[in-house]
């Protein structure tokens, strides 16, 4: 959207903003006289009456606002509108109409909107107004000047203030009923008090057919007696038609009231339901909700709902303005464009917050810096989460599978409540098939000497389960959680901790799982009698691939396993991030950490390790010790879910070992394929077409022949030796 456009947009809004103050100023000139009337028993006796009322005179376009407040004397329309007028006027127009876009909001701040606002829509504006301690006055002004007088009809208002606007010929949409109900019903359906609406409605009813049409009825009568028809007589009943009429009444516009005024212990379920379907515009029942007063430095009441279903465009719109929270003072709607009134990660949560703390005069801008606003963002969050731990285990299994997601950018993203965040997390792990668990009751089931939180993070739980990295910690009956949703591993990672337990990644270094004297003896004597291995591995067969090789405590059946550092990425994180759509080319941060070198732990109990370490110590440079070595490398790096960079390389080691395992020799060449018909015919003819070239070849080929042959000359019981040796090897 260009400048220009969005300049035009605002600017419209702008314009219906003077109908919700005018709106607002007549019920707080209402709550005066109520108030009054506590200890003044005849502060309502000129009218009981308590209401506000628009009506639109089209004829002549001009909108009157009026209510029965408590109205204003001589000296207040001098004091406040005269110097409004005489002071302000003209500059707030000129400035309205130079102002940027972003500028703009702030001059309702700088001016107060209630009055300043009708001239944008108005040349000229009539305040009448009846005081119950003066004479009703008319106030007058064009914006350049302006007038009061005594208003010489008299008390014809008995008491309050009509506000009559003389519409600009760009402003005479808002003598259209539709317009004028709509803006009441947007800005302003939750007054206090009614806001009745002059209006029309159309309708058939019966009237009575006219005399000539009577007349024409005798005559008709008359006729068919003359021609002899001899009807019996009947009473004569009177005759009507159906005809459209239109008729003109009050009709009230706010008829929704602000159920949140009410205490909760009063509303229903039916009440907060149907109220939650037309506020929010859902068609089902929301999930959960919470109705809340907030005191302390500044007091609001709220009403929070949770959608029962999570909206399809949730995450395509992450970060954007959301109109999810609407905001009111003194039940007047102010704006539901604040930034983060919520947290990103909330934006799923509709509902309201209404203030009396909070001016109503001022722009969307000034207040979204109001600190007051901070107040509430910061109790509205609080809120919301405790609505979330409240809800019942049955539902709330329904609320992760639709925001999960959610509250775990949450736990990335809020640092402030990262800890009540953290206790709404689940997770599969390997104590359910089904069930998801928390961190609170993984804890609870943590072993005696258990000090870390295990997780294993992969792309589905078929994974995890089979991962070399939980089979000793499974077999020993430790609980693991399993990580696996994308984000999963991020969420974790920004936990430094729960209940004083520390996280720990079993793909990475680190693990340990025995503690004991006995163990670290154990580990210490495999260590000392695979060194050999340990050093020829690391200094030598795999020293550009790996950062060091080590005994491993985590394997049971697999052979090894790459472990990422403490500090690097582990397969499943290299993997998203890979998979990452605006993953910047030749990122550095992504080099950095893609070409960390890995930990090659072995499992000294393994056949294969055995073997290799005895190879190693009689012919560590032989080199299918080598292509050994460098194929279990491969292998644990796709058992441990990273990519190997040469998968040409490796694919050749592994047929070099079938070739070997099939007593295929590997030096046996792949057989020519065979030409086709109109290749060996063409090489025909070029052969027909060069005799002579062809006997000199003859005559040569064979002295070629016998020079090759005697070149490659092997002893065959020579190749027969080398190639039992290398079977015997494998």
């Amino acid at each position: 959207m260009s400048y220009k456009q969005t300049h035009v947009n605002f600017y419209c809004i702008m314009l219906q903003i003077f109908l919700r103050e005018l709106i607002s100023n007549a019920s707080d000139a209402l709550d005066k006289i109520r108030f009054l009337s506590l200890t003044d028993k005849n502060a309502l006796s000129a009218t009981e009456e308590l209401s506000i009322k628009i009506k639109a005179d089209k004829d002549n376009h001009v909108l009157h606002v009026t209510d029965t407040g408590i109205g204003m004397t001589k000296e207040d329309l001098i004091k406040h509108l005269g110097t409004i007028a005489k002071s302000g006027t003209s500059d707030f127009l000129s400035k309205a109409s130079e102002s940027t876009h972003q500028d703009m909001g702030d001059l309702i701040g700088q001016f107060g909107v209630g009055f300043y606002s009708t001239f944008l829509v108005a040349d000229r504006v009539v305040v009448t107004s009846k005081h119950n301690d003066d004479e009703q006055y008319i106030w007058e002004s064009d914006a350049k000047s302006f007038s009061v007088v005594k208003d010489p009809r008299g008390n014809t208002l008995l008491r309050g203030t009509t506000v009559s606007l003389h519409l600009k010929e760009e402003a005479h949409d808002f003598l259209e009923q539709n317009t004028v109900r709509d803006l009441v019903k947007k800005y302003s359906q939750f007054i206090n008090f009614n806001i009745f609406l002059w209006d029309s409605k159309t309708e058939q009813v019966e009237e009575p057919i006219e005399e000539e049409e009577k007349e024409e009825e005798a005559d008709k009568k008359d006729d068919e007696d003359e021609d002899g028809k001899v009807e019996e007589e009947k009473e004569d009943k009177p005759k009507t038609k159906k005809v459209d009429k239109t008729t003109w009444d009050w009709v009230i516009v706010n008829d929704n009231k602000p159920l949140w005024t009410r205490k909760p212990a009063d509303i229903t379920d039916d009440e907060y339901n149907s109220f939650y379907k037309s506020f929010c515009k859902d068609t089902e029942d929301p999930m959960t909700r919470i109705h809340f007063t907030a005191e302390g430095e500044v007091t609001f009441k709220s009403m929070l709902f949770v959608p029962k279903t999570a909206p399809s465009d949730t995450f395509q719109n992450y970060g954007k303005k959301i109109d999810s929270i609407k905001m009111y003072v003194r039940r007047v709607f102010i704006t539901d464009n604040f930034e983060e009134m919520m947290p990103k990660y909330l934006n799923f949560v509709r509902g309201l917050v209404d203030s009396d703390d909070l001016p109503l005069n001022v722009s969307r801008e000034t207040l979204q810096q109001h600190k007051l606003l901070k107040v509430i963002k910061k109790k509205l969050v609080r809120k919301t989460l405790d609505m979330f731990k409240k809800i019942s285990k049955d539902d709330y299994e329904k609320f992760w599978k639709e925001y999960s997601t959610n509250i775990k950018l949450g736990v990335i993203e809020d640092h402030s409540n990262r800890t009540r965040l953290a206790k709404l997390l689940r997770f599969y792990s390997s104590n359910s098939d089904t069930e998801f668990t928390s961190l609170a009751e993984y804890v609870e089931r943590m072993k005696d000497k258990q000090d870390a939180i295990y997780f294993m993070a992969g792309s589905s739980r078929t994974e995890v389960e089979k991962s070399p990295f939980v089979e000793r910690l499974l077999k020993k009956g430790y609980e693991v959680l399993y990580l696996v949703e994308p984000v999963d591993e991020y969420c974790i990672q920004s936990l430094p901790e729960f209940d004083s337990k520390k996280f720990q990644n079993v793909a990475k270094d680190g693990l340990k799982i025995d503690d004991s004297e006995k163990s670290k003896e154990r580990m210490e004597a495999l260590t000392k009698e695979y060194e050999p291995l340990i050093t020829w591995l690391k200094d030598d067969a795999l020293k550009d691939v790996i950062e060091k090789a080590t005994v491993s405590q985590r394997l049971t059946t697999s052979p090894c396993a790459l472990v990422a550092n403490t500090y690097g990425w582990s397969g499943n994180m290299e993997r998203i991030m890979r998979a990452q759509t605006y993953q910047k080319a030749n990122d550095p941060n992504s080099q950095y950490y893609g070409t960390q070198k890995k930990i090659l732990e072995l499992n000294p109990r393994h056949p294969l390790v055995k073997e290799l370490k005895r190879r190693v110590e009689t012919s560590k440079d032989d080199q299918t010790t080598k292509d050994l070595a460098m194929v279990l490398f491969e292998t644990a790096t796709l058992r441990s879910n990273f990519l190997v960079k040469d998968t040409a390389a490796f694919a050749g080691r592994i047929e070099r070992m079938l070739r070997l395992s099939m007593d295929i020799s590997l030096d046996e060449k792949i057989e020519d394929e065979p030409e086709d018909e109109d290749e060996a015919e063409a090489a025909s003819d070029e052969a027909e077409a060069e005799p002579e070239q062809e006997e000199d070849d003859d005559t040569e080929k064979p002295s070629e022949d016998k020079d090759q042959a005697e070149a490659a000359a092997v002893p065959e019981e020579e190749a027969q030796e080398k190639e039992t040796e290398k079977k015997d090897e494998l």
